[in-house]
């Protein structure tokens, strides 16, 4: 009787590891992939996701004596000191449309970069565009708007000098809060053009040239071979890429508007980021600056989400 309990009992012991080394055998049989995987996860964990429990002190008021979980809990009071405040408008009025400025002249030129250059056939030409445009990523952010301020300067910059040639008066571009904007986004559209159309001249590689051949017999010209194969070939990289850049546009580069802001051009230059930056770092009111890096990151969580959820709906493009 004994025997005839025990048997069925130890049968689905057995089972159960035998599931579960099934369910971890995958893992087990490509160690060696997820060994490779490894450092990434690892660095994400330690940088990214550990340090999110400093989130708390933007609703504290942070006390450094007493530490993070010691410094009384405040709730909402940061929150609401911002959105009362007088910068709160001039500065989403400011991030927004520096964002969606970059994003509507920066977004397209490598787009439009790429169909151009994988049209080209002289090979020696198109390396020598290529590594014209590549170029100027490699170089610093400093370095960048150093030379701006040489180019830009109204007294001995090159294109100062071509006004005067024409009559005109110099303009001081960076001291001018109208130019701001346009000077920040036309640099970095020059900067980052060359090297974002790499993905895209890597998706044109794969579009099956029987397609264009097929066109040329039907007598489509070039434009119309790239209008409509090459364009909607490159659709779903354009999407994801597309969707990844609303998710960051609150996120502007912190650093280029750092160094190209002045006291006179602050009325447009004053985006979050710098905000935070003078009153977290300058004016050591961590609990408050923490509150409005969280409150940025939320809008830029939000935009990504919506914008990936109209994407998947409109094309099934999207990035889950």
């Amino acid at each position: 009787m004994a025997n005839t309990t025990v048997q069925p009992a130890m049968n689905a012991v057995h089972e159960k590891k035998r599931r579960r080394l099934q369910k971890w055998n995958p893992i087990l049989r490509n160690w060696q992939l997820y060994l490779l995987i490894s450092p990434v996860v690892a660095y994400y964990i330690v940088f990214q996701y550990l340090p999110m429990y400093g989130i708390q002190i933007a609703f504290k008021d942070f006390i450094a004596t007493k530490g993070i979980w010691g410094s009384p809990w405040i709730g909402v009071e940061h929150f609401e000191r911002f959105f009362h405040s007088y910068y709160f408008w001039r500065l989403i009025k400011n991030t927004l449309g520096l964002g969606l400025y970059s994003l509507a002249v920066g977004f397209p030129v490598p787009i439009i970069l790429a169909l151009l250059m994988n049209e080209v056939r002289a090979e020696k030409f198109k390396k020598f565009v290529q590594t014209i445009t590549y170029a100027p990523h490699f170089l610093s952010t400093v370095v960048v708007v150093g030379m701006m301020m040489m180019f830009l300067s109204p007294r001995y910059g090159i294109i100062n000098h071509f006004i005067g040639m024409f009559g005109g008066n110099p303009i001081n571009f960076l001291s001018e809060p109208s130019w701001f904007k346009t000077l920040f986004v036309m640099s970095d559209v020059w900067q980052t053009m060359g090297w974002s159309s790499i993905i895209y001249l890597a998706a044109l590689a794969g579009v099956d040239s029987q397609l264009h051949e097929a066109a040329r017999v039907d007598g489509a010209t070039r434009l119309q071979r790239i209008w409509h194969i090459n364009i909607p070939s490159i659709m779903p990289t354009i999407i994801i890429l597309f969707i990844l850049n609303i998710g960051s546009i609150m996120g502007i580069g912190f650093e280029k508007v750092l160094l190209m802001q002045n006291t006179l051009n602050l009325e447009t230059s004053d985006i979050i980021s710098t905000y935070v930056y003078r009153s977290g770092i300058q004016d050591a009111e961590y609990s408050f600056s923490a509150a409005i890096g969280l409150f940025n990151s939320i809008i830029n969580f939000i935009l990504l989400v919506t914008v990936n959820q109209i994407s998947k709906r409109m094309s099934e493009t999207s990035l889950w």
